[in-house]
C-alpha cells in the first residue's frame, strides 16, 4: 500500500491510500514510483517507513531529494523483538524448556514492555525480583536499552530526544558484550538506519500509523465482501473505501 500523508502533515485531513501494488519488494515499489510523473517525485518531501530496506533503497533511487523516516512504531518493535529473543534464550539456558506459564521470565513478558514511566507499584516489584541476583542479567541489559529507546520518543523536546536516540545508538554499537546477542544484533540494525530513526525528531509526527489504519479499514472490507478473487477488482474497491474520494450523488437524483 502507498499512502499518502500530506493531510495529517498540513492538518487539513486524514491519510489517503494512494495506490496498492503486488508484492513486497524494492523491485515493485521502485517500478512504481518510475511510473509517476518527475514532478509529482521531484514534491515528495517526506516517506515515512517501517524496517524493510528495500523500500528505503528503491525511495532512495527513485526520490533522491526526499527525507525517509522509519516509523517508530517499527524501530520500538526491533527493540522489543531483542528482548523477547532475549528473554526466551534465558529462559532455555536457564531451565532447559521454552515458555511455561509459571515461569518468572515468561509471567513477566508483558511487564517487560511496560515503559516504565507506566509501570504500577506492583509491576516494580515483580522487575525487582526478577533483577535479583545474576540470573537474568543478560534481559535486564536489554530491558534498560528497551526503555532508553522508550525514553528517546516520548520526550517532549525533541532536540533533546534526538541526542538520547543518537547516544543509545553510539551505545548499542560498539563495544557491547558478544553475549547480549540480541543486542548486538539490534546495535547492528539501528547503525544502518541511523539516519532514518534520527530523522523522525526532525519531522515529529511522521509515521506508518496511519497507514495501520488504513488496512484496518480494508481488513473490514475483505470481511465484508468475504473476500476478492479479481486484484484489479480490489484494488478499485479499496480506493473507493480510502482513497480519499467525496461520494456525490448524480445531479438527475438531486
Amino acid at each position: 500500500m502507498i499512502i499518502d500523508l500530506t493531510g495529517i502533515r498540513d492538518g487539513t485531513g486524514p491519510a489517503r491510500l494512494l495506490d496498492m501494488v503486488e508484492g513486497r519488494s524494492k523491485q515493485a515499489f521502485k517500478t512504481w514510483l518510475t511510473e509517476r510523473p518527475q514532478a509529482w517525485r521531484d514534491a515528495v518531501e517526506v516517506v515515512a517507513m517501517d524496517g524493510f530496506t528495500g523500500f528505503k533503497t528503491a525511495a532512495t533511487e527513485e526520490l533522491p531529494d526526499a527525507v525517509t523516516v522509519m516509523d517508530p512504531f517499527h524501530v520500538v518493535r526491533l527493540a522489543g523483538d531483542a528482548l523477547d529473543a532475549c528473554r526466551r534464550r534465558v529462559q532455555q539456558a536457564i531451565h532447559g524448556h521454552r515458555d511455561r506459564k509459571d515461569d518468572p521470565l515468561y509471567r513477566a513478558r508483558r511487564t517487560l514492555h511496560t515503559g516504565a514511566d507506566l509501570l504500577t507499584v506492583e509491576q516494580c516489584q515483580r522487575l525487582n525480583a526478577l533483577f535479583d541476583g545474576d540470573d537474568h542479567v543478560q534481559v535486564e541489559a536489554t530491558w534498560g536499552v528497551y526503555q532508553r529507546m522508550i525514553t528517546a520518543y516520548r520526550e517532549p523536546d525533541r532536540a533533546r530526544g534526538r541526542e538520547l536516540m543518537t547516544t543509545l545508538i553510539e551505545s548499542v554499537s560498539s563495544a557491547v558484550p558478544a553475549v547480549l546477542t540480541e543486542v548486538v544484533t539490534l546495535g547492528r540494525t539501528l547503525r544502518k538506519r541511523a539516519d532514518d530513526v534520527l530523522a523522525y525528531f526532525d519531522r515529529p509526527g511522521t509515521s506508518n500509523g496511519p497507514t495501520e489504519a488504513i488496512n484496518g479499514r480494508l481488513e473490514h472490507l475483505r470481511g465484508s465482501v468475504l473476500g476478492f478473487r479479481n486484484l484489479t477488482n480490489y484494488i478499485a474497491r479499496s480506493l473507493l473505501e480510502s482513497g480519499g474520494f467525496r461520494p456525490r450523488l448524480h445531479p438527475g437524483l438531486g
